[in-house]
């Protein structure tokens, strides 16, 4: 078996346990940075960086799609464009707590738990290299905090 023909089983795997398909994915991404776009706390950080919705959109529907049906259509390198953004554990909580919300309120559960799932993990990656990328070590259950002035607590 080829690797690509093993992703696609596993893909085809995923489908079947979870129901997820691409235009389930697309309507949550679409949700949920609808609801970011909203939010007081995350549209800054996004606005400050995003002029066309369009393409970013685009690329988080392949990202998902990579991320929960293993397909491999992103191609990209979150961490390195994470690493240097103004956010902490305040940010990384808040995009769980929509994200979380949006997955409940469109997916069924089965789905909804697997997104779920895999969102708390990149959120507990990104806060790791985002301190990383300050100089912060992290410890074993330790949150990465920002004071006002920008610099670490």
């Amino acid at each position: 078996m080829t690797g690509a023909e093993r992703r696609e089983q596993i893909t085809a795997q995923i489908v079947e346990r979870t129901g997820i398909t691409e235009a389930m994915i697309e309507r949550l991404v679409h949700g949920f940075y609808a609801k970011v776009r909203r939010d007081p706390m995350l549209a800054p950080v996004f606005d400050a960086r995003i002029r066309d919705w369009g393409p970013h959109l685009e690329q988080m529907c392949a990202f998902w799609s990579s991320v929960a049906l293993m397909t491999g259509r992103y191609h990209g390198t979150p961490m390195v464009k994470h690493m240097k953004l103004p956010i902490d554990a305040a940010h990384f909580d808040r995009w769980l707590q929509l994200f979380e919300a949006t997955a409940a309120e469109l997916c069924p559960s089965v789905a909804a738990e697997h997104f779920i799932d895999r969102a708390r993990r990149i959120a507990a990656s990104l806060e790791m290299g985002v301190a990383s990328g300050q100089g912060v070590m992290l410890g074993v259950g330790e949150r990465y905090r920002r004071n006002e002035a920008g610099a670490v607590q």
